[in-house]
């Protein structure tokens, strides 16, 4: 059906007759044996829109049966009953998240209202709903069209901000899953486990209910029996140390968790929640990065969660766990999730699995004293809700001094605002390293990180170097089609030049999938050529929207790498090619006489290693990790002298005289160690390079 300019309301169907997301959102904080999931279909009514709502889809999306965009207010419905069998508990209504103000109301009688799109929230709404009697729920949301001084990301806004070229459809009302739990009389409204010490846990919980002055607390460990007794304060909190008798780490090659049982109060009316968490330390040692002690290098890619059809909002639980292991298998062991509190369910599974991640809230596009209260204003929030997941390893605050009207420098209000968001995280949450603003422009942080993009691939790799020995601390970047600015590291003296960590946080070229993995390779090679550097993140994961700058498209498929692995760039080992190759597809043109090559190994593992480094030429576009490729490893054309290899220092150069080969073809490179095992894998395209037709081009007057 085509719509009038005059048709004024339309009919919203829901998207999925089934209950969508059904499974408990909180993993990490299980009540999961008494809940009720309210996602599904609500009445729903908006100025352009009445009907049917599918929660927890923003009603921008298909997914939520509405599809409309710019509609700014939107009132739900839904009748609610308590089951009979949760008479005598307390009753909390729970909010995922809603974009931007949520007004909730029982009956017609208001319970509470919230602020704050990325935030999950709840209410206790005992006294409003009787077990085995139905209640209307109403849940009035406000989503104002103008978001630049409230916190909204990549949400795109009208008017439009600075950053509207990278910005996407907005998402509006509720766009996490809503339940309702029973709790105990006296229950535990939070939960902070802290296991940086790695011999036991901190333990806070934050009491709530009928009696929390004085509530008993009982904390014990699944499994080992190991406990500790706590008595909450006159303010209704509790806090002890956990200590354990034989603590197991969690690493990425250990993921090991604790699951920890919270009991509040005695008896029948007690309160229990199963808390998850590891034992885990992240901090900067100098210019290192190390995790439990053991130096760690941060091979990480940007991912912005999103999804085709349902937006900032996973289809299901499933897309969300497959998201964590897809980074793996492209080699990375970080994720940093850009502009969004994700959910809870996928930062379980970077727990379970080992993935470290990089958290950070959305920002708001221009600078005020009210926009930067709104964007702090969701920090204890993002601690509260997240801060126990060993995965996290880095908060990030404002990215690109989005929000600071990109202009730190420029002024000193602006400054004080990065800087007192550092502050403000700082005392919510001691035990990780802080990025106050990310990309440049430092004031006050704990990792120096850099966000820059560059076609051509020699000035990339001279400021790198650069950027690696301390004589570049300034780069040009392009903020729109028309506007260059040059931008420096740091916009403090107070920042020291050297001492602490610097990593890449953002890089990645090209136009089409051959070229974005051409300088994928190249370019990681580069960062992987300078130890100085702590690590990298690549953008991005997966195409979003316009935005096609993704190893994967939007539905999560692998595009046309040109026979890039990805995982052989972002591996433990790799090898550094003494070599500026010409474009993509043609790294070399043919050798029509054997050439020297010199390769060096970055190798990131815990051990040295000694290696031997191998070339064979495979027919032009053959796999690398093909047939033809795995028949060439014990018969290789070119062999090195060996090399010893150390854990985060570049190997010297180990040459190779690799044949000629003037029909060109890809030049399949590989190191073995001593037991003769592949340990690195690259390659060379060796074709003609024609130079560009310009026929028909205008001719100057």
């Amino acid at each position: 059906m085509t719509l009038s300019p005059t048709d004024s309301v339309v009919t919203a169907r829901a998207a999925t007759p089934e209950q969508p997301r059904p499974e408990y959102p909180r993993p990490d904080l299980d009540r999961s044996a008494r809940w009720l999931n309210l996602n599904g279909a609500w009445d729903f009514e908006a100025e352009d829109a009445a009907g049917a709502i599918t929660v927890p889809f923003a009603w921008e999306t298909t997914a939520s049966g509405v599809n409309r965009a710019w509609l700014e207010r939107g009132v739900y419905r839904r009748e609610v009953t308590v089951p009979e069998e949760w008479a005598g508990s307390r009753v909390v209504l729970s909010f995922g998240a809603v974009h931007h103000r949520a007004v909730v109301r029982i009956d017609g009688s208001p319970v509470g209202e919230h602020v704050g799109g990325y935030e999950s929230f709840e209410f206790d709404v005992t006294d409003f709903l009787v077990p085995g009697i139905p209640s209307e729920l109403t849940v009035e949301v406000e989503a104002p069209a103008d978001k630049r001084a409230i916190a909204h990301g990549k949400q795109r806004s009208i008017p439009r901000d600075d950053y509207d070229g990278v910005s996407f459809t907005p998402t509006s009302g509720i766009w996490q899953t809503v339940w309702l739990e029973a709790r105990g009389r006296t229950y535990a409204r939070a939960v902070s486990l802290r296991g940086d010490s790695l011999t036991g846990f901190d333990v806070v919980v934050e009491t709530a209910g009928d009696a929390p002055s004085g509530a008993p607390v009982s904390v014990r460990v699944l499994g080992t029996g190991e406990s500790v007794e706590l008595r909450a304060d006159a303010e209704g909190r509790a806090a002890g140390r956990l200590q354990l008798a034989s603590p197991r780490l969690w690493s990425p090659a250990d993921p090991h968790l604790y699951r920890v049982e919270v009991v509040v109060g005695d008896g029948d009316a007690a309160d229990t929640v199963v808390v998850t968490s590891g034992l885990r330390r992240i901090e900067a040692r100098g210019e290192q990065l190390f995790l439990n002690g053991e130096r760690v290098y941060l091979r990480g890619v940007l991912d912005q969660g999103y999804w085709p059809g349902t937006g900032l909002t996973a289809p299901d639980a499933a897309a969300l766990r497959r998201d964590v292991a897809l980074a793996r298998e492209l080699g990375y062991n970080l994720v940093r999730k850009h502009l969004k509190f994700e959910e809870p369910i996928w930062l379980h599974e970077a727990d379970r699995t080992g993935m470290l991640v990089w958290a950070e809230p959305a920002c708001p596009s221009r600078f005020s004293d009210d926009a930067a209260a709104a964007f702090e204003a969701q920090l204890p929030a993002l601690v509260e809700r997240d801060g126990n997941h060993p995965s996290i390893v880095i908060w990030g605050l404002y990215n690109e001094e989005w929000g600071l009207d990109w202009d730190i420098p420029g002024s000193r209000s602006r400054a004080r605002a990065a800087e007192h968001a550092y502050e403000t995280m700082r005392a919510l949450d001691d035990t990780r390293p802080i990025v106050e603003n990310s990309g440049w422009a430092h004031v006050r942080t704990d990792l120096v990180d850099w966000h820059y993009y560059e076609p051509d691939l020699a000035e990339w790799k001279r400021v790198v170097a650069g950027m690696a020995d301390g004589t570049v601390s300034g780069f040009p970047v392009r903020l729109g089609p028309d506007f260059v600015v040059d931008k420096s590291f740091y916009a403090s003296d107070a920042v020291p030049r050297s001492g602490v960590p610097i990593l890449n946080s953002e890089y990645g070229e090209g136009f089409t999938s051959l070229e974005r993995a051409w300088h994928l390779r190249w370019e990681t090679q580069e960062l992987r050529r300078h130890d100085r550097f702590a690590g990298y993140v690549y953008t991005e994961f997966a195409d979003v929207e316009h935005e096609a700058a993704g190893l994967l498209t939007t539905d999560r498929r692998a595009k046309e790498w040109g026979g890039l692995v990805p995982a052989d760039v972002n591996a433990d080992t790799v090898l550094v090619l003494d070599l500026l190759p010409l474009r993509a597809g043609a790294d070399i043109r043919p050798p029509k006489e054997p050439f020297p090559l010199v390769a060096h190994v970055s190798h990131h593992g815990a051990s040295p290693l000694n290696v031997r480094l191998h070339a064979a030429w495979l027919r032009a576009g053959a796999p690398v990790d093909g047939p033809s490729a795995q028949a060439a490893l014990s018969r290789p054309q070119a062999t090195s002298e060996p090399v010893a290899v150390s854990p985060f220092e570049l190997s010297a150069g180990a040459e190779l005289t690799v044949p000629a080969a003037p029909d060109g073809g890809r030049l399949l490179l590989w190191a073995t160690d001593e037991d003769g095992r592949a340990v690195a894998r690259a390659f060379l395209d060796a074709a003609a390079v024609e130079e560009p037709n310009r026929r028909g081009a205008r001719a100057g007057d």
